[in-house]
């Protein structure tokens, strides 16, 4: 009989999703004027725009990082929040400018 293997693979994520998400939250206060969904659209376009860096464990990730890569994930994140609130705000005011 062959060996029954459980697989547990709920611990992995994509590493940025939590520091988006905690970003989009703390720049709410910077854009007011988005709604909940238009906060939803700007994580999912920052996310889109950062490279997917798949963890268990978000420490075991900083642990392994050099100053150097910690510093280019840091500007890479505010890039990607900064072209996604303006690219998200943009698309909002001609949706509003059209109907």
């Amino acid at each position: 009989m062959g060996e029954f293997m459980v697989f547990n693979f709920e611990q992995v994520h994509n590493y940025y999703e939590r520091l988006v998400f905690e970003d989009v939250a703390r720049m709410f206060s910077s854009h007011q004027d988005f709604t909940a969904d238009m906060l939803a659209d700007v994580a999912c376009v920052a996310l889109n725009r950062l490279p997917a860096r798949y963890v268990r464990h978000d420490v075991d990730m900083m642990f392994y990082l050099t100053e150097h890569e910690r510093h280019a994930i840091e500007q890479a994140m505010a890039e990607a929040l900064s072209f996604a609130f303006t690219f998200v705000g943009e698309r909002a005011a001609k949706r509003q400018a059209l109907g």
